[in-house]
């Protein structure tokens, strides 16, 4: 018998949930973690705040320690929401800005280097992202990179293999800084980390493997992006927060997580992951979407080709041999 789907499915108790994450949190700590308390790195964006949120909910605020840790790239609004969270919660946080170390490492000049390969007059004062564009449309994903002159002229072109692997190698730098500094702060008060991904983010391998994708703990890796604003709003998160759009905020373009990575706006791409989860059939998908089927078909594939091509970013180090410990 098939399985209802419309918009509704994704509506959850958020009371209930809250409950459920907290005690589960709880005994997690206890039983499994064996620490005091919890680091949440703070970006400012919806998931890191709900995580934050539910930690506190869970273990107290004198117990959840938060990181602010913008650099050159990140946008001044999400800096100002990651004060405004941690002030509202609570709860004691160090703000340090990663840019001397990723100048330090490379970062900015390998990614810098590898724009001029595609425009060679980028340099001070432009700015740079990279869009997604294929897999929504029955093709192999590709990726575009657009920069913007002082002057304001916005420029794109296709990237080669080579340039946009060098890109995401040095942006990469970014989510392992801080993941090293979020660690440093666990082990000095004997806590454990929280890793921020939600349903969708996790699924689809929207995350640097030993970066953000490390940690103790994935308290909201279960729900899906638009349960998680729901959670928000229910915990009574700023309004900045509950309102803000995904971002990636590490290009130094504005830029949507949909447009870098999703083939559709976060809570069209919920129902998609949703429905393709539970059998659910290309035309069905497109009606409540209100796509034609060919198109559903498209994000279907689209979504089972990513799962495919992360899935050895949720894999641990692979071993010669088993070892018994």
């Amino acid at each position: 018998m098939p399985v209802e789907f419309s918009k509704d499915v994704l509506r959850i108790d958020e009371a209930a949930e809250v409950e459920r994450i907290g005690a589960r949190l709880r005994d997690i700590m206890r039983t499994t973690l064996h620490k005091r308390g919890l680091v949440v790195a703070v970006s400012g964006g919806i998931d890191s705040s709900v995580s934050a949120a539910l930690a506190v909910r869970a273990l107290g605020a004198d117990r959840v320690y938060g990181l602010l840790l913008p650099e050159r790239d990140s946008a001044a609004d999400t800096q100002d929401r990651g004060r405004q969270l941690v002030e509202h919660l609570g709860i004691g946080y160090t703000e340090q800005n990663i840019a001397p170390t990723l100048e330090a490492i490379g970062c900015y000049r390998w990614r810098d280097e590898a724009i001029r390969a595609t425009f060679p007059d980028y340099g001070e004062g432009w700015k740079n992202k990279i869009v997604i564009s294929g897999g929504s449309a029955g093709q192999i994903n590709r990726f575009n990179l657009v920069v913007q002159s002082p002057d304001g002229e916005v420029m794109e072109k296709r990237l080669g293999l080579q340039e946009y692997l060098t890109i995401v190698a040095a942006t990469n730098f970014k989510q392992r800084v801080r993941k090293t500094i979020e660690y440093f702060h666990a082990d000095r008060l004997n806590y454990a980390v929280v890793g921020t991904p939600n349903r969708l983010e996790y699924d689809q391998g929207f995350f640097v493997k030993n970066g953000d994708g490390a940690a103790d703990v994935k308290p909201i890796a279960h729900l899906y992006k638009s349960q998680v604003y729901a959670l928000a709003r229910h915990l009574g998160l700023p309004d900045a927060i509950c309102e803000a759009e995904p971002t990636t905020d590490t290009y130094s373009m504005p830029q949507g997580q949909d447009e870098f990575y999703f083939a559709l706006p976060y809570a069209q791409m919920d129902l998609a992951l949703w429905a393709f989860n539970h059998g659910v059939e290309a035309a069905r998908l497109a009606a409540v979407l209100g796509v034609g089927e060919e198109a559903a078909d498209n994000i279907y594939r689209d979504i089972a080709t990513k799962r495919r091509t992360t899935a050895y970013l949720h894999e641990a180090p692979v071993l010669i041999e088993p070892v018994p410990l």
